[in-house]
């Protein structure tokens, strides 16, 4: 099977997305031209801020280009990401693959991307994504960075840099380490073929047992024991495989997240009030009951327990051995944390520097 002949319709999940997404909030001409304005300066200013805390070392300091988007732009963007990264997945599948000629098929897969992507779009404030055509890019969603600040009333440049310092960190994590984004996309794509081989029987069991699985999958979200839908289709050596690219994305978004607070109040005056109202957006405060079990539906509970056990192991490791012992975790893929290391910072310390 060839990316001529996809099992998602791309096109189609893209539109469907740009349709369901709720649409921004109501600004005046003169407000979005600053929001747009000041999120592109903050992306330029971020990254002075970001080599001199992180003193990592890239071979170009260029990260790549910066987009700031509207919600339905950000779920085109991401359909083509992961048009491109699961196009290898169903090519190694052969004769097993779901055959394409179902449009019916196709349009319903589409609809399920479409769909789950416009759910994300009002959520994600920046996206920075190494798989850009033609080169990386940073991706700044401005109607949710407006409906943060204001509801959580913070000062709009404050926040802006703030967001900035944390995507530009993960710019800089890609240009220092250039073989990250092949080595987390070849490890995604073996995971995917596994679970696309794997699932291709519930794919093709009857109804009712499609309707049980997500019922359950409803009834544990609702009673707080799933920790990601992954869970519901994921063999032993499949969670090993999820486990790897987890440590990798905790270590990542860790670090983002140390690295955009270390800055200090010199840059951004309001630093600490903003994590500190930010920290209790994220935990749902004041969050209606549909919403919190949309996000452990989404997997994104985990996504929060990857940020703080990620932040944990560099601080701790940064405590240990500096930041530049730290930095040593990107010379090399031998030199990711694990699983366990990320939640024994010091147990990679002694595998890495002895």
């Amino acid at each position: 099977m060839t990316s001529s002949s996809p099992t998602v319709d791309w096109p189609t999940a893209a539109q469907i997305a740009r349709r369901v997404a709720r649409p921004g909030p109501v600004a005046s001409r003169a407000e979005l031209d600053d929001l747009v304005g000041g999120l592109r300066t903050a992306a330029d200013d971020a990254v002075e801020h970001v080599l001199r805390v992180t003193r990592m070392q890239p071979a170009d300091v260029d990260l790549g280009d910066v987009r700031v988007v509207d919600r339905a732009t950000w779920a085109l963007a991401n359909t083509r990401s992961m048009a491109r990264l699961t196009d290898p997945v169903l090519a190694g599948l052969g004769g097993d693959a779901p055959l394409p000629e179902s449009s019916a098929a196709r349009l319903a897969g589409a609809a399920e991307v479409g769909g789950l992507l416009a759910l994300l779009s009002s959520k994600v404030l920046g996206q920075f994504d190494p798989y850009g055509p033609g080169r990386p890019v940073l991706l700044l969603v401005a109607p949710n960075v407006l409906v943060a600040e204001r509801a959580m009333g913070l000062d709009g440049r404050d926040f802006r840099l703030w967001v900035c310092l944390h995507e530009q960190t993960h710019a800089l994590q890609f240009a220092t380490a250039p073989w990250l984004a092949d080595h987390l996309a070849g490890r995604l794509t073996d995971l995917l073929g596994d679970l696309t081989s794997t699932s291709l029987g519930l794919a093709r069991a009857p109804l009712r047992e499609k309707v049980a699985t997500v019922g359950r999958a409803v009834v544990d979200a609702v009673r707080g024991e799933l920790t990601t839908p992954l869970d519901l289709v994921v063999g032993a050596e499949q969670k090993r495989r999820l486990a790897e690219i987890t440590a990798v994305m905790a270590l990542l978004e860790g670090h983002a997240d140390v690295m955009m607070d270390a800055v200090g109040r010199r840059v951004v005056p309001s630093v600490r009030t903003i994590r500190a109202r930010f920290e209790r957006r994220r935990d749902g405060e004041g969050a209606p009951r549909a919403d919190v079990v949309l996000r452990r539906l989404l997997g994104m509970d985990a996504k929060l327990a990857q940020y703080r056990d990620g932040a944990a192991f560099v601080r701790e490791v940064r405590r240990t051995v500096g930041v530049d012992g730290l930095n040593a975790v990107w010379a090399a893929p031998e030199n990711l944390p694990g699983e366990r290391e990320i939640a024994d910072a010091r147990a990679w310390v002694r595998r890495v520097h002895g």
